[in-house]
């Protein structure tokens, strides 16, 4: 071999032995990056979100979902992606809960994706395993807290509410942007925790088991019958009445520790499953019960949709106290 062509050879080893270190270097900084993040709580202010607003590993996700009335005296679930288009949080994709996050081929409102489907839509929307993510909509928090709950499901736990969602941001004078969201896609591992969603049939063995802890979500107007959307009045039979509105103070926002735990009584390390109509209000049940500690906490997905559709299924009327 020439003194050139060894030459040439040595430098090529050289370049890509350089190239692998840089490569190495710069996995190592993103890692060292994400590491050194504060941990972010689960609920944040709007005065959070505005100082954090240009942090590269911040996605945000407007997740509205309307809720108004049908004119024959119920309700309808509209899709928010007009209101999105309108004004949202600058930099926040939206997350379409009535689209691309439900399995639209199901008769069911709101029915779970595959867990593949989801991971997809969240890459999509910029999410990487070292993001943090904040998530918001303009009704009660339930809507965000579906998400928050779903990405906990598929093994993502750098996510959190942002405490009275859009209304907060905009009482505290914060604008609003038209621009939509074009993140890069990100790369988001799947580890799923099957725990985190109940089924038909736990629900059902669940009426049995005191060990299990069951609750509505529901209206107390709802879970004592008096006021029918899903079929059949009434609650799941065995389950207490924990209406999502009582989470929330006048502000809309969630109400402090000590006054939610007041609200809830039982074992933090029971299994507990909370329900509602499609699974939205039961996720700000589950919300506040990761908050206050408990450690085995499910959403029955698809709800009193599903339940009350079967006379198999045994539901209740009339009132209970509070848990």
């Amino acid at each position: 071999m020439s003194f050139l062509h060894r030459l040439v050879k040595i430098l090529a080893l050289i370049a890509l032995s350089g190239l692998l270190f840089s490569c190495s270097r710069l996995d190592e900084a993103t890692s060292q990056i994400a590491e050194a993040e504060p941990e972010m709580d689960s609920l944040v202010s709007a005065e959070w979100l505005s100082q954090h607003l240009g942090d590269p590993d911040l996605v945000v996700l407007d997740t509205r979902v309307l809720v108004e009335s049908d004119g024959q005296g119920g309700l309808r679930t509209v899709n928010g992606q007009a209101n999105y288009d309108a004004g949202h949080i600058p930099t926040a994709g939206f997350a379409d809960l009535m689209g691309e996050l439900s399995d639209e081929d199901s008769s069911l409102e709101f029915a779970m994706p595959t867990p593949k489907q989801f991971v997809t839509a969240m890459s999509a929307l910029g999410i990487s395993d070292y993001s943090r993510v904040v998530v918001y909509d303009s009704m009660n928090m339930a809507f965000a807290a579906r998400v928050w709950w779903m990405l906990r499901w598929i093994g993502f736990d750098r996510v959190a509410l942002l405490d009275g969602g859009l209304g907060a941001w905009t009482a505290a004078g914060y604008p609003l942007s038209t621009e939509p969201a074009n993140p890069p896609v990100g790369q988001l591992t799947l580890s799923l925790r099957p725990e985190l969603i109940a089924d038909r049939d736990e629900v059902f063995a669940s009426i049995k088991d005191s060990a299990v802890m069951l609750l509505d979500a529901m209206p107390l107007e709802h879970y004592r019958g008096d006021w029918v959307m899903y079929g059949r009045p009434g609650h799941i039979s065995g389950a207490s009445n924990l209406p999502s509105s009582l989470l929330l103070d006048e502000t809309g926002r969630f109400r402090p520790h000590d006054e939610l735990e007041m609200l809830i009584d039982g074992d933090r390390n029971a299994r507990t499953i909370t329900y509602c109509g499609g699974g939205i209000a039961a996720a700000a049940d589950a919300f506040v019960l990761n908050r206050l500690g408990f450690t085995d906490v499910a959403i029955y997905a698809a709800s009193l949709q599903e339940w009350a559709a079967d006379p198999a299924n045994p539901m209740e009327i009339g009132d209970e106290p509070l848990r």
